[in-house]
């Protein structure tokens, strides 16, 4: 199952990253500035991050099957509608729908770990399928970049897709939700929530009779839940410079050709694929030799952070190799720390049907991140004349604020209480 989350979070990814690889060769055919690459870049965080909290409540309602799919079905045929489009206003349209469609999946993924797998291994599984935002970066390099050189950015939109659609039939015919009715046995059953899995139909997680039902908006009470909400806005600035920006630094900053764009553009999501790995393991390889979930989860959540700092260092090298290798440091450092950040949602939810509206919250702050980090960088490159120094400093200093944020703010990592605030 979680192979399948994984797919589709890559094909998620590829999707997301065309604009970015294809917006360098769609500015003289659009007739499109830096100032507005960057709004153009952020109108896609405006409806992802808003969906977030729908999503996240409607996928405890009705089931992430359901809702990854229905999800998926409207990415995929925006992304091939994005291949149509004439000018700024339906660019605009086009990326506003993306984000609607995109909004189920990082809670849908959430949901399925935190319903198929025990509280030891949830981190390692979260790694696997969070990392098809590194694969699906790394994979959009070469293959969009390919296919502009080969019938233009239009074809790009097509083809990707296309390829999204696919998913959606594959996820449709072989996804199963963990229930008796999907045909979980009862030994899988006594495995998963022996170790913590958070199926709605276990009898230990309901809420006491005499406890009061947790409304929806009684979690913003908590300061775990805004300590979640700011890391992870933290780390999302940075990780969506990768996705949207850094095409165009290799190419203005650098001087990358499409060739070299094709080929370098993929290296630092390749890193960070060992890098989300190696942190969902360091996460569940300490809860299994005796770490208390708060200290392991943010043992790997301040290291990451802090290691991921070095980006600001970028600015100060003259050889772009070496801009190129702090670069893949500092996004496999995030991707280290992003496996915990997956994990938090199932991990304090103070019941199992508020797993995946805990990741809506926590996706919601950290996607105002690409709104903001897209068209400030826009602004930014618009008022120091192209150079990216002033977004390259912010990044590295964001990533310091989150380690502390991740350290200082957020509490003991456990089921909400209920008379906690």
């Amino acid at each position: 199952m979680v192979f399948l989350c994984f797919l589709g979070m890559t094909v998620n990814y590829v999707d997301r990253a065309t604009i970015s690889i294809s917006l360098p060769y769609m500015t003289d055919d659009l007739h499109i500035g830096p100032e507005w690459q960057g709004v153009i870049l952020s109108m896609f965080f405006v409806t992802y991050a808003l969906g977030q909290l729908p999503a996240g409540a409607l996928i405890d309602r009705y089931g992430e099957k359901r809702m990854f799919a229905i999800g998926g079905l409207l990415w995929s045929l925006v992304t091939v509608g994005t291949g149509f489009v004439r000018g700024i206003g339906t660019l605009l349209f086009a990326r506003l729908a993306l984000g609607a469609g995109e909004a189920p999946a990082y809670p849908s993924c959430a949901k399925s770990v935190s319903r198929w797998f025990p509280a030891r291994e949830r981190a390692l599984a979260n790694s696997v399928w969070d990392n098809g935002a590194r694969a699906g970066t790394a994979v959009a390099a070469p293959v969009v970049t390919a296919l502009i050189a080969w019938q233009g950015w239009r074809m790009a939109f097509w083809v990707t897709g296309a390829v999204a659609l696919l998913w959606v039939a594959l996820w449709l015919k072989t996804y199963r939700e963990p229930t008796a009715r999907d045909g979980l046995s009862a030994e899988e059953r006594a495995y998963v929530t022996a170790g913590g899995a958070r199926l709605e139909e276990s009898p230990a997680e309901e809420t006491a009779p005499e406890e009061p039902a947790v409304r929806w908006r009684d979690l913003f009470r908590h300061r775990t839940v805004w300590g979640m909400m700011i890391g992870f806005f933290c780390l999302n600035y940075v990780i969506y410079f990768f996705i949207t920006w850094f095409p165009s630094y290799l190419v203005d900053a650098r001087g990358f050709d499409l060739l070299k764009l094709g080929f370098y553009g993929a290296l630092p999501g390749v890193v960070a694929i060992a890098g989300s790995l190696l942190g969902g393991w360091t996460s569940d390889t300490l809860l299994r030799r005796g770490w208390s979930v708060t200290r392991a989860r943010k043992t790997c959540l301040v290291c990451g952070m802090l290691f991921s700092s070095v980006i600001a260092f970028a600015v100060l090298v003259p050889s772009a190799m070496w801009a190129l290798a702090l670069l893949s440091v500092s996004y496999a450092s995030l991707a280290f720390s992003a496996a915990s950040v997956a994990s938090l949602p199932a991990d304090v939810a103070p019941t199992p049907r508020h797993v995946a509206s805990l990741g809506g919250i926590q996706n919601f702050a950290s996607n105002l991140a690409g709104v903001l980090g897209s068209t400030t960088t826009g602004l930014l490159l618009g008022f120091f004349h192209h150079s990216f120094v002033a977004p390259l400093m912010l990044s590295g200093a964001l990533c310091v604020v989150g380690a502390l944020t991740y350290g200082l703010v957020v509490q003991r990592v456990e089921p909400l209480r209920l008379s906690a605030a």
